[in-house]
């Protein structure tokens, strides 16, 4: 990217996407249309710093009308109403066929993930352990959230079970092999019985590690780094599944959703940090893959939704509305109000903002009033992409916000000046 505009505008982008998840393309519209309505300014030697004043105190005010005379609030705990809301960020997407489906799996997969804290803080971090797995084949009618997680990962060995119902899960994050020298490391044998004693001193660290293990008698182990060939033969013996190089992120996710603790030396095991809340274990094949599955947990703070399409093209769509739909849920359970959509806020805060422009003294008031006007860009090409005619059309919404309330937006389907409260769709604070 060239200009320094282009730059500052594909990092708004990010930054709105990461934070906010939805309404990318609206944030980039109205960022273009602050700095044109800004240029006239500056042709006419006003100082930066002052149209950038004027911006902020007219943002501060923005927000303050948005909280307290446009936004009302929303029961979190009425599933309709919530679904209602986050229908409205899949409208216009690949997703809109399925709405229900997505709808039902975004809320569910953010109350799964939601900690509240006694203290009133509320943590939602679907980043990190509301993980979608896509998984080619099936038809998107298949995709479901689990009560629990998965991960594409296949017992060690083949005499192991793949299906325990009740499991007993210890969590490591070390190896199940000799450890190796760091650096270059050699050895000398004077006679033929050294080397056998080599090997007996391997195989009783193995036994030793194993043993520590084997003594909380857990069903199933999992370990982020490697299981040599003995660790599994003591693990076989002792009828324990393993399951080794786990991801951190996907280990994380199974002690949030498992109970217990990830361990860093089996020798400080102790019964506190086995997993004992999940209901099954078991390993399915989807194609030539093989899936870890550990569903039916009591309690579980992760999750992982699986998706089913027919292509990887069709699956990315379907991740991408989907991380749409959770973080509209997410941010209405973080903030629970809404305002109305469709440029009806927009229209709503520009009709203010030009009504209190007239009271600010001095040259400030020019830029806050032309930041009261940009807002008017989201209704204006909402009408622009129905093909009505614009400046008549936004002629009546002006009139309606100063006459009969701040609900009334445009349809993005027809182009009608409609009430965004008898309409249905709404925007999260």
């Amino acid at each position: 990217v060239v200009s320094s505009q282009s730059t500052g505008s594909s990092g708004i982008n990010a930054e709105y996407g990461e934070e906010v998840g939805d309404g990318t393309t609206s944030v980039i519209i109205l960022a273009g249309e602050l700095l044109k309505v800004a240029e006239p300014f500056l042709v006419e030697n006003m100082h930066p710093t002052v149209i950038i004043a004027a911006y902020r105190q007219a943002l501060e005010d923005a927000v303050d009308m948005m909280r307290n005379d446009v936004a009302k609030s929303v029961d979190i705990n009425n599933r309709e109403e919530m679904i209602k809301i986050i229908k409205s960020s899949l409208g216009t997407k690949f997703m809109k066929g399925w709405n229900d489906l997505a709808c039902g799996i975004a809320l569910d997969a953010v109350k799964c993930v939601n900690i509240d804290d006694k203290g009133g803080y509320r943590e939602i971090d679907i980043k990190r352990y509301a993980k979608v797995e896509k998984v080619p084949g099936g038809s998107i009618e298949m995709s479901e959230i689990l009560d629990g997680v998965m991960f594409n990962k296949d017992v060690t060995h083949t005499g192991m079970k793949r299906r325990i119902e009740n499991p007993r899960i210890v969590m490591l994050d070390c190896n199940l092999e000799y450890k190796k020298g760091e650096s270059q490391t050699n050895m000398e044998f004077m006679q033929e019985t050294d080397f056998r004693k080599i090997l007996q001193l391997e195989e009783n660290y193995i036994k030793e590690i194993c043993d520590d293990i084997i003594a909380l008698k857990p069903d199933l182990v999992l370990t982020e780094k490697g299981v040599s060939d003995l660790a599994q033969h003591f693990l076989l013996k002792a009828g324990i599944s393993a399951i080794r190089r786990l991801r951190k992120s996907d280990m994380n996710r199974v002690a949030r959703a498992v109970g217990g603790q990830i361990v860093h030396r089996p020798e400080e095991l102790k019964e506190s940090d086995v997993g004992t809340e999940c209901g099954l274990f078991e390993i399915k094949k989807f194609g030539d893959e093989y899936f870890t599955f550990l569903t039916k947990c009591k309690n579980p703070k992760a999750c992982t939704i699986l998706l089913r399409g027919a292509s990887k093209d069709v699956l990315m769509e379907v991740e991408r509305n989907l991380q749409d739909a959770m973080n509209v849920a997410r941010n209405v359970m973080l903030d629970p109000f809404l305002v109305p959509g469709g440029g009806a806020v927009e229209a709503a805060l520009a009709h203010r903002l030009n009504e209190k422009s007239k009271a600010i003294q001095g040259v400030g008031q020019w830029p806050y009033r032309a930041l009261a006007e940009a807002l008017k860009i989201i209704p204006k090409t909402l009408m622009q992409n129905c093909g009505v005619n614009t400046i008549r059309t936004m002629t009546t919404l002006t009139a309606k916000h100063a006459t009969s309330g701040s609900t009334w937006g445009v349809d993005g389907e027809t182009g009608n000046i409609v009430d965004m409260e008898e309409f249905g769709v709404w925007d999260t604070l």
